[in-house]
């Protein structure tokens, strides 16, 4: 398992807090507009351009259109002339997108079959204001299931919101339980074959399909069940993407069969991006018009791809991180680990203003370290395991945010 401690500390709490942003008096956007218009026609040449500028940053629209008729000035100034794109010899897009520390402004050109990227980047100036949180939502955990063996992963089977059945994955057992008389009972356990010797921090993961009931993802191993109860398990070994979403119909990513982590290719690519860096683990947020992805870096930091860029930010976080889609807020939020005093984990909810978390409400708080975070079926709600080190067990519970009143 990753260790979902490496987070350095949380976000501070209250209705105001400090974020770097951009003031567009004090950036020299006409340096940047000249650089990036040299690099373009480098490679096209002059002639019929189509230019289209697109703004991924938090650029307000005024500064977006500014710095879009700067580029069109600098563009046909060098004597390129712009075009529609049924007349055009060569395509640029140019996205203006940013990390914590600088503006980045990707161009990327079509010329018939030859395609090329060059980008610039200024420093963003270091000027701090302030913005309102947004507003609070609750975080709530909901016990699901404890037990001495190790969680990887848990999925409650509802009946009319009723959790009628837990399936619960361990390192050497999925586990079928049904409640009944008041308690969960057992009814099944099922071995998990495997080749070869799990790695020291096991992972794992539990998706509900459409064919049949589970599929069970485990290094280097992939176990199918049957459709109906009593359950049967068959597994072999398989070196197959895991999906990054809960109904198994999307994002994949490779996960190193020897280790604890995802080896950063992706399938299928983000974009144009086909790999990141290795990472713990991944969360999506819809934007207009593409999806943004957030990786857990190995490296302690946070990757936003977005499809043409991977930018890095240091929030602070730990290694866990899930999106959930509730209609509260802007409809999505993101749940992010930390390891607060004690050595007590905890996770927070933020809403994401394009590159900038936004705190909402309170983190909670977890007797020890989480040792796993997943999206639930359905994408609502999220999954976290964490060891109680007072009483040895591991204790699953549901995370789910309600909307403020």
């Amino acid at each position: 398992m990753p260790s979902y401690r490496s987070g350095v500390s949380s976000l501070a709490a209250g209705l105001l807090f400090a974020i770097s942003t951009s003031l567009a008096v004090a950036a020299d956007w006409p340096a940047a507009e000249q650089q990036l218009a040299a690099k373009v026609i480098t490679v096209t040449g002059l002639g019929a351009i189509n230019l289209e500028v697109v703004n991924r940053s938090s650029l307000s629209q005024k500064e977006f259109e500014d710095i879009a008729r700067g580029l069109r000035s600098e563009f046909t100034g060098r004597g390129a002339q712009l075009v529609r794109p049924e007349q055009a010899a060569a395509t640029v897009k140019v996205s203006l997108s940013e990390n914590l520390q600088n503006y980045l402004w990707v161009a990327e050109m079509h010329q018939g079959a030859d395609a090329a990227v060059t980008m610039v980047s200024l420093a963003r100036p270091d000027t701090v204001i302030y913005m309102h949180a947004a507003a609070p939502l609750s975080l709530r955990k909901i016990s699901l299931w404890s037990q001495k063996e190790r969680i990887l992963d848990i999925i409650s089977l509802d009946v009319n919101g009723t959790p009628v059945y837990l399936a619960v994955l361990a390192p050497e057992q999925l586990h079928i339980y049904k409640y009944q008389d008041g308690r969960y009972q057992e009814e099944q356990v099922l071995a998990i074959e495997h080749e070869h010797p799990w790695p020291r921090d096991l992972r794992g993961r539990l998706l509900l399909s459409k064919d049949h009931l589970l599929d069970v993802y485990l290094p280097g191993t992939f176990c199918q069940s049957t459709a109906a109860l009593p359950l049967a398990l068959k597994c072999h070994a398989s070196d197959d993407p895991w999906p990054l979403v809960s109904d198994n119909s999307g994002q994949s990513a490779f996960f190193s069969a020897t280790r604890n982590f995802f080896t950063g290719v992706l399938s299928p690519g983000v974009g144009k991006k086909e790999s990141t860096v290795p990472f713990y683990s991944a969360a999506a947020l819809p934007r207009d018009g593409y999806m943004l992805w957030l990786f857990s870096g190995t490296d302690r930091q946070t990757h936003l791809v977005d499809g043409v860029n991977d930018q890095l930010a240091n929030y602070g976080w730990g290694s866990g991180l899930v999106s959930v889609k509730t209609g509260c807020g802007s409809g999505w939020q993101l749940l992010s680990t930390s390891t607060g005093a004690g050595g007590h984990d905890s996770v927070r909810a933020f809403e994401f203003s394009d590159r900038d978390p936004i705190a909402t409400g309170q983190p909670i708080e977890f007797a020890g370290e989480i040792t796993a975070l997943w999206p639930e079926p359905g994408g609502a709600t999220a999954m976290a395991v964490s060891r109680n080190p007072e009483t040895g067990q591991y204790e699953a519970f549901r995370l789910q945010i309600a909307c403020s009143q």
